[in-house]
């Protein structure tokens, strides 16, 4: 079974609370409206979105951090609004894209990890220097030269992840992180992440990994249609998506 080791020495970073808010938020993807008025509040520490493929999800999740801007409305993520302080954002707040090629710029894992600490202003020799720090503490150190696209999916998502988690955000959002991984590397991801100091807010379609979580918003069409405990919205999630296969059958 594939291992993610267990990381150490990363601090609990306190949060606004909530550390997410839509309020009265509308959002246009080209014609498609995907939030008209859309208004919710995130606090707890670990939330799962889910629904179908274009019920919102990614939407939600891009806005909050920034990398898309609301028609109307205001955002709040981590005390920040997202249209006026949209440049502070990344420092403060990690994105796990679904696909880690479209997270990956640079061809050496090194490189790609240290990039965070350049921007934040060290030099690159002490950013090189940061970037096998945390490789370490995954067990990976020797992947500081290692050429990033040799490396198989479930290895580039941890290049992403440690990328993500060696800037200490307060906050981390994930976008389906166990789409193109086996089961494998699934299950030590999961464990990984539960195992965070840091608030999580991830969107999956594997309902199993939501199950400890401790909030589920389930959007339809842009819109809340559950929101509450796992072990009721799941359960309702589920049911209807078997009487959906039956109607297909």
């Amino acid at each position: 079974m594939s291992e993610v080791p267990m990381i150490e020495g990363v601090s609990r970073l306190v949060l606004p609370d909530p550390h997410i808010i839509f309020d009265q938020v509308t959002f246009a993807h080209g014609e498609n409206v995907v939030f008209n008025g859309f208004s919710l509040a995130l606090q707890e520490r670990r939330v799962g979105l889910i629904g179908s493929n274009g019920s919102g999800k990614s939407s939600l999740l891009r806005l909050a951090h920034g990398l898309a801007l609301p028609t109307s409305g205001v955002i709040t993520t981590v005390g920040l609004n997202t249209a006026t302080r949209r440049k502070q954002i990344p420092s403060r707040v990690g994105f796990l894209f679904q696909n880690p090629d479209r997270q990956i710029i640079f061809p050496t894992v090194g490189e790609e990890i240290a990039f965070g600490f350049q921007e934040r202003g060290d030099t690159r020799l002490e950013a090189m220097r940061q970037a096998v720090v945390w490789l370490s503490r995954f067990g990976r150190a020797e992947w500081a030269d290692r050429i990033v696209h040799d490396l198989s999916e479930g290895q580039k998502q941890l290049v992403c992840l440690i990328s993500v988690l060696a800037l200490e955000p307060s906050l981390i959002l994930l976008d389906e992180p166990f789409a193109s991984l086996d089961l494998a590397t699934r299950l030590a991801f999961a464990d990984q992440l539960q195992a965070l100091d840091q608030p999580i807010v991830m969107a999956s379609h594997d309902l199993d990994f939501l199950a400890p979580f401790d909030r589920i918003v389930w959007l339809e069409q842009g819109r809340v249609r559950a929101d509450g405990p796992p072990r009721d919205v799941l359960e309702t999630y589920r049911a209807e998506a078997h009487q959906g296969m039956k109607k297909l059958a």
